[in-house]
């Protein structure tokens, strides 16, 4: 007999900062997402969606884009519609890079910052990410294709100090 259980069907990750005081710096953040196939889960990335992209079938998009935390409620908001990503694709990390303009920056420099993923009305998960007040960037979680072909998602996160291209290729390996 089938599950009448959908799991996770269609969420949105958000991100939050405030913008930095005048006459500093400008602090922005930015959401990474890397799909990875299904037979080699903790390999390279097929592909890559943040800023200016999309995934190629359209199943990953960034509908909100800040580049400097200004606004009112999230400043960033990427969607993700997992029962419509191709069966070939087993595992979505998701992940939030500092962008470096101006010198370093950790995620203890930005301050009001916090992350959200929810399905609908349910918060699947919530953060500050002031535990990873020291680094650059950070994995925040994962979508992990079970056997029966439902989603799941598992919090994890994690700090990375390093530019953003190679977080980008190292961000989801050895953490399934």
């Amino acid at each position: 007999m089938s599950s009448l259980n959908k799991g996770i069907v269609k969420v949105e990750f958000k991100l939050k900062w405030d913008p930095s005081p005048a006459g500093s710096p400008v602090s922005d953040l930015d959401i990474v997402a890397a799909v990875f196939p299904g037979a080699a889960p903790q390999g390279p990335p097929a592909y890559l969606v943040y800023f200016d992209s999309r995934s190629p079938d359209g199943t990953i998009n960034l509908n909100r884009d800040s580049l400097d935390g200004q606004g009112f409620g999230w400043d960033e908001v990427m969607t993700f519609e997992l029962e419509r990503l191709s069966s070939s694709y087993g595992r979505v990390v998701v992940g939030v890079v500092v962008q470096q303009g101006g010198g370093r920056w950790t995620f203890g420099d930005v301050a009001g910052k916090g992350a959200l993923v929810q399905q609908g009305y349910e918060e699947l998960m919530t953060d500050s990410l002031d535990s990873v007040a020291g680094s650059t960037a950070a994995t925040v979680g994962e979508f992990v294709r079970n056997a029966s072909g439902e989603w799941d998602f598992h919090a994890m996160l994690r700090g990375f100090d390093g530019d953003p291209d190679e977080f980008a290729r190292t961000m989801g390996r050895g953490t399934a």
